[in-house]
């Protein structure tokens, strides 16, 4: 690969949110009147952007009812589920040897920037990344082809020398969009037949493999 800057999903790929992804929708949900299904039940919905999910999960695109489901889960989101998240093994360790290799390294994510910049210091990773990106509290670029597109602009970074980490469809389709490279994790929430119809260039099966795909 010719690259030198790597785009990190946050969700599934640097951090597991289930707990508090899963929780926060089933507050919501009962907020709104409805019996919240399993948390297991709705591993599907980390990744996509969270008014996609509610759209199917309350099945309509009702834009005032998305609105008052998105605002029962970030209510609870930006005080408890924030931190119902853990650090996946390696991933320390694997940006500091991407780091060293000498690649800048960007997050880029879906959720709202302003929960992305509080999770990444809470881990401690601030000091691992060139820069934190998210969508928008009012929705805008949070789809990750328009993320991508505004990262690209923002650090004046050309596609081909640029390449997405995710674990889902979405930052695959995002990715491609702008012809980056695409690495697919397998140890999130896609699998590795999702994430190769959707133009993973590779695969890793774990943080370390994803330093090996990028150092000689």
């Amino acid at each position: 690969m010719t690259a030198n800057s790597i785009f990190f999903d946050l969700d599934g790929t640097l951090t597991d949110p289930q707990p508090g992804i899963t929780r926060c929708i089933q507050f919501a949900l009962s907020e709104l009147g409805y019996k919240p299904p399993e948390a297991d039940e709705l591993n599907w919905c980390i990744g996509p952007p969270i008014k996609d999910s509610f759209s199917q999960l309350l099945n309509t695109s009702d834009d005032a009812i998305l609105e008052q489901a998105i605002s029962f889960y970030r209510h609870r989101f930006s005080t408890i589920g924030l931190f119902e998240n853990t650090l996946y093994p390696e991933i320390r360790e694997t940006l500091k040897e991407i780091r060293v290799a000498g690649y800048k390294t960007f997050v880029a994510t879906s959720k709202p920037y302003i929960y992305a910049t509080r999770i990444i210091e809470y881990f401690g990773l601030s000091p691992l990344f060139d820069g934190v990106y998210g969508s928008e509290l009012d929705g805008s670029r949070s789809a990750k082809r328009d993320l991508i597109h505004y990262i690209l602009a923002k650090e004046k970074i050309e596609p081909q020398t640029a390449v997405m980490v995710g674990d889902r469809l979405h930052d695959m389709i995002g990715a491609k969009h702008h012809n980056l490279t695409t690495i697919g994790v397998t140890y999130g929430y896609g699998t590795a037949a999702e994430l190769k119809a959707h133009g993973a260039d590779f695969i890793a099966h774990s943080p370390h493999e994803i330093a090996k795909l990028l150092i000689p």
